[in-house]
């Protein structure tokens, strides 16, 4: 990859909707000035700069990469990503790592109002399509014989032991971690990495035997840490 992702059509506008931070201050300001619906249902579809979108959003998984880089082994073989958008991540996991088998859990629609913040136990808000997200993964040099993409709300959801679990910025950011822990604690050898970002670390100390703040982000509203935790308690 030369400092950037290829887009497929439409993309654009799936990243910035995930990721806010990665639109110009123009886009940002115009969210402000005409509202979530407005800003969701027609300035994302056509006032995009798909190559800013594409160098920012690369920028932004790389860095995201090298908070967690450290802890990923290459023994690790099986990784399961909850809510991680497209996938950027994961294909620059996989331009460092090869082979790797990557499972995804996801939903697949887009909210008519973009909301930002936490959700609780029930969070309705998606933004998302799997169809794109499958085509995103492909170009971006990640064979599909290694992609399995879980649609949250109609698919059995796998259940082989992961070496390794992400979820940034939404495995208790937007919504409570309790909505998987029973699937987790299924899904998980005392050795699997979970990796995710919180506002509450020390409570996490009661789940997992191993909890371990790897980064600090103060530009969150709540300034959040990135958390890397094993070997659930029970």
């Amino acid at each position: 990859m030369d400092n950037k992702f290829l887009l497929p059509k439409k993309a654009e506008r799936i990243i910035v909707l995930q990721r806010i931070e990665l639109a110009s201050p123009l886009i940002k300001r115009l969210r402000k000035l005409f509202g979530r619906y407005i800003f969701s249902n027609f300035i994302t579809k056509f006032f995009l700069d798909r190559k800013k979108i594409s160098q920012n959003y690369y920028r932004a998984m790389s860095d995201e990469y090298f908070t967690i880089k450290d802890f990923i082994k290459n023994e690790d073989t099986f990784f399961l990503s909850i809510g991680s958008g497209i996938g950027g991540l994961e294909a620059i996991i996989n331009d460092n790592l090869k082979d790797r088998s990557f499972y995804f859990i996801e939903r697949d629609y887009i909210s008519k109002k973009v909301k930002y913040g936490w959700g609780g136990m029930v969070n309705n808000e998606a933004y998302n399509d799997l169809e794109l997200q499958m085509n995103f993964l492909k170009i971006n040099n990640i064979d599909e014989n290694q992609i399995n993409i879980y649609d949250y709300d109609k698919d059995d959801l796998p259940e082989i032991k992961f070496d390794v679990v992400i979820s940034l910025f939404s495995l208790d950011y937007h919504y409570d971690f309790n909505v998987y822990i029973d699937y987790l604690k299924k899904v998980s050898k005392p050795e699997t990495k979970i990796i995710f970002d919180t506002i509450r670390a020390d409570y996490f100390n009661k789940i997992f035997k191993n909890v371990k703040i790897i980064s600090t982000n103060l530009n969150t509203v709540h300034k959040s840490n990135r958390i890397i935790c094993s070997n659930f308690i029970n």
